[in-house]
């Protein structure tokens, strides 16, 4: 069998057997096949697409490639993953809220693709903390406090690393089949019994259309329950960023305020809901009366002192809960103002998130090193009035030069004279038997 032969396959969009697909995920992660013919696989299944029999498949044996975690079957073990978006800081504030409520949250994590920030990434803006586990590692801290994220540990799902960074740069991310394994594969592999889809939607998302937020969503929730786990998916807002914070250790910053019960709105609303979404599916309660949950953990300060203990836990700075000047500082700061006064009817979330990749936020090539303290805060959101010549974003960056972003920033806010009718922040609920819109 020949990779050669595998990949002129899927060009002229041909089904793939369960033995080609298992000698290709072989090969990536013994290395007998390069990068070159990975990548010209990649575009074939982007362009051409897999069935669903092709993509179950695939996900077994990505899911399979590496160790698997097997947790201990009384405990109500919980995971959360979200399609990708701008400012999207949940899993900080999620995993905290569940594990005030009993849950246990192991959770493998990924890194930024493009120009959508990973947890991993915020995380290791915190001096000192430890992303990159052993398996024993990982093992210790969860069986001790029951909050723990990691990336993707030792040799667990190998040949989704492989994929994962050459997808980034090579313009194939936003495919369904391909986006569906690489995270259902880490699901699987991880373990946990209950799992929470986070799948945005809008001009900030890799699913711009509801309609493709809801092809994935299901295509996930489906690989799901085949494997016995319990899976939801809940369809949120990304037209516009989620929250104020836009880079990691900003972000950070931002989720810890949320904790601290400093902040509502849209990533509020997201994380309660989500939060809420995982404790039900792991005790069968009500869900409204799990969101009410999630709320009360926030409120009594439970769920900032399960992010304490993750921090200390994985050899974070836990004095960087009250003092944010432990966080490495930019050398610049940028003041974005107005040009007129007016409502914010819109923002558009891919530009600002590509805006703070290029002052250093992000990875724009697989290698690109990020700045954890660049990045963008906004003064206002969408529905907010603003006034000529003010302040509506700082920027942050280690780049001194800098005038083209700030150029291209007044484009960003869609100003007009009356307000605009809200987006919905929580669109729909898909499960395995229903989908539902809210």
């Amino acid at each position: 069998m020949r990779m050669y032969d595998i990949i002129e396959k899927k060009r002229d969009s041909k089904k793939l057997n369960y033995k080609e697909l298992q000698f290709f995920v072989t090969g990536i992660c013994n290395k007998t096949i390069p990068d070159y013919q990975t990548t010209a696989f990649l575009m074939a299944a982007y362009l051409n697409g897999f069935d669903e029999e092709e993509t179950y498949q695939l996900c077994e044996l990505m899911a399979n490639s590496g160790d698997v975690m097997v947790f201990h079957e009384q405990l109500k073990t919980a995971d959360k993953h979200s399609t990708g978006g701008v400012g999207d800081k949940t899993s900080l504030i999620v995993g905290p809220v569940v594990a005030a409520n009993g849950l246990t949250l192991a959770k493998m994590s990924g890194r930024g693709l493009g120009y959508t920030g990973g947890t991993i990434d915020k995380l290791e803006s915190i001096p000192g903390f430890n992303a990159t586990l052993s398996l024993k590692q990982f093992k210790e801290i969860y069986k001790k406090s029951n909050l723990c994220i990691t990336g993707q540990t030792g040799n667990m799902v190998p040949a989704d690393k492989i994929l994962y960074g050459l997808r980034d740069v090579t313009a194939t991310v936003d495919n369904i089949p391909l986006i569906a394994t690489s995270i259902m594969s880490k699901k699987l592999a991880a373990g946990a019994k209950n799992i929470v889809l986070d799948v945005k939607t809008g001009n900030g998302a890799f699913m711009s259309t509801i309609k493709a937020a809801e092809a994935l969503a299901t295509k996930m929730v489906e690989i799901g329950a085949n494997n016995n786990r319990n899976v939801s998916a809940l369809i949120t807002n990304m037209n516009y960023p989620l929250g104020y914070n836009i880079g990691n250790s900003l972000e950070v910053i931002e989720a810890i305020e949320l904790l601290k019960g400093n902040i509502k709105g849209h990533l509020y609303d997201v994380s309660i809901n989500l939060a809420g979404e995982l404790i039900h599916l792991a005790t069968n309660e009500d869900r409204e009366q799990c969101i009410e949950k999630a709320i009360k953990s926030i409120e009594n300060g439970s769920a900032l002192e399960k992010l304490k203990e993750m921090i200390v836990n994985q050899g974070g700075d836990i004095r960087i809960i009250d003092d944010y000047s432990l966080f490495k500082q930019a050398k610049y700061t940028f003041e974005i103002k107005a040009e007129k006064s007016g409502y914010i009817t819109d923002i558009k979330a891919k530009s600002i998130g590509k805006l703070s990749m290029m002052l250093g936020a992000g990875r724009e090539t697989k290698t690109s090193i990020i700045d954890m303290s660049a990045g963008i805060v906004l003064k206002k959101q969408v529905g907010d009035y603003l006034n000529e010549k003010e302040v509506i974003a700082m920027l942050y960056s280690d780049k001194k030069n800098v005038k083209d972003i700030i150029d291209t920033f007044t484009d960003i806010f869609i100003i007009r004279d009356k307000k605009a009718k809200p987006y919905k922040i929580v669109i729909g609920r898909i499960t395995k038997d229903k989908v539902i819109y809210f």
